[in-house]
């Protein structure tokens, strides 16, 4: 997920969008705990993600 794609974003978007993360890296978390997940490498991806959107969502509020 590009940064750019995330500013552009108004924060309806931006909060529905955390929220449906939030809930992949809940079921990915999960999922590495029974060994059914294949991409280990995703649960990373999710929460970068997460943390990007939580920081452009500060940077607005300031």
């Amino acid at each position: 997920m590009k940064v750019s794609d995330l500013r552009s974003k108004d924060e309806t978007k931006l909060q529905e969008q955390l929220e449906e993360l939030a809930a992949e890296h809940l079921k990915l978390r999960f999922q590495k705990a029974t060994v059914q997940i294949t991409n280990t490498a995703r649960i990373g991806q999710v929460k970068r993600d997460i943390a990007r959107i939580q920081t452009i969502m500060s940077e607005r509020r300031n």
